[in-house]
């Protein structure tokens, strides 16, 4: 009787989650990891530990994958250190210790071979977990500048990997020497779609083919700010350009009624959609340029595809990482960024040379390219395959 040896899985934990900033780069990374395993006959198992409030309580599970949560506090941010103290943030940070035992207990009853960590409040117990129970410990940051949850693990990690080389600087001495630039994952999808799919799929038969095509988006919510710049400067943008407009379910409406005086010739140039599903990828490929927030998600997504970009940074964003991360690529001439106090004009004298000066458009997009990484998740496995000890 012949016996087949069988391959032991590799068991991996995954945290980090709040926001699809967090959740989504993860769970490619994992498919990823998946990916590699199973052509070598090998599975892998997994367990993403979260907060039971976080996008990823309800990603994973969708996913097949294991989810078990665990307590964690939120740290409100104030230049003012007294606010810092405030009882909301007291009794927040009470719950990390908590949170922590909560994590050892899952991660020593499932002893992976190697946990990943990238970002959210939740990463924090999590990772000091992992380094207690002495499991190796990758930390992924997706933002140009650290998140406060990274600073926290960067020196506990066994590695970190990194989406841009200027972030390398910010590490501590220890972390910097094992860091590794690995790009942040991005949805294989994302970089699948065809541009006459777009057309056939949204009915853009109206669109003017040999005008260029602006996508207009503020993430799945839509962005009121971005919303209301572009429909002060529509009459003029449609002259231009062929735009589609994903403005966010509740905003849709109130929009539609905006427009609705356009003239027959620039409203056939013009698709007002509350929401972008399958077809996001396919609208992409059509776009040659995309006005939008600069949250990390994007910028990887975009400079993976090479995009011209305007950028309107989410004021709001933790850290002021989203103005960092728009900076970031305007000073290699990769995208525009729009700062402080954006008018309708501010957006128009942005658009309009990237509009009708093709050779400055193709430039951006070249420069854009630069600094894209599609293969990022591919990197982030050889990180993790490392620091666990297996072969990549």
């Amino acid at each position: 009787m012949e016996f087949t040896e069988r391959i032991a899985p590799l068991r991996l934990v995954v945290t980090g989650g709040g926001t699809g900033g967090h959740t989504y780069p993860a769970l490619t990374a994992v498919r990823a990891l998946q990916a590699r395993l199973a052509a070598r006959g090998r599975a892998v198992d997994v367990l993403w530990i979260g907060t039971a409030a976080g996008l990823e309580a309800r990603v994973a599970p969708a996913e097949g994958i294991r989810f078990e949560p665990v307590a964690t506090g939120k740290v409100r941010r104030s230049s003012n250190p007294l606010k810092l103290l405030s009882p909301a943030n007291v009794r927040d940070m009470c719950r990390v210790p908590l949170g922590a035992w909560q994590a050892r207990a899952l991660i020593s009853g499932f002893r992976p071979d190697v946990v990943l960590a990238t970002g959210g409040y939740v990463a924090v117990p999590v990772g000091l977990a992992a380094r207690s129970c002495r499991v190796p410990l990758v930390v992924h940051e997706q933002t140009v500048r650290l998140g406060l949850a990274n600073k926290v693990l960067a020196r506990a990690a066994t590695r970190i990997a990194v989406s841009s080389e200027s972030t390398l600087p910010l590490l501590p001495g220890s972390a910097r020497r094992t860091a590794a630039v690995t790009g942040n994952p991005v949805r294989p999808t994302v970089l699948a779609g065809r541009a006459d799919k777009a057309v056939t799929a949204l009915d853009l038969y109206g669109f003017d083919r040999s005008l260029p095509t602006v996508y207009v988006t503020g993430g799945a919510q839509g962005s009121v700010q971005i919303n209301t710049l572009v429909a002060a400067v529509l009459p003029e943008l449609l002259q231009q350009a062929n735009v589609v407009h994903q403005c966010g379910p509740a905003n849709e409406a109130a929009l539609r009624e905006r427009t609705r005086a356009l003239p027959p010739h620039l409203a056939g140039r013009y698709l007002l959609t509350g929401y972008l599903g399958a077809e996001l990828p396919d609208v992409l490929a059509l776009a040659d340029v995309v006005v939008s927030r600069s949250g990390a998600g994007t910028l990887a997504e975009l400079t993976a595809l090479g995009k011209a970009a305007v950028f309107v940074p989410l004021a709001s964003s933790a850290g002021n990482e989203q103005a960092h991360n728009a900076t970031h690529l305007q000073q290699s001439g990769a995208a525009t960024a729009l700062l402080g106090d954006v008018t309708p004009a501010d957006l128009h004298t942005a658009l309009t040379p990237l509009l009708t000066e093709p050779a400055r458009r193709t430039a951006m997009a070249a420069r854009s390219r630069e600094h894209g990484r599609p293969d990022a998740a591919e990197h982030l496995v050889d990180v993790l395959l490392s620091a666990a000890g297996q072969p990549n």
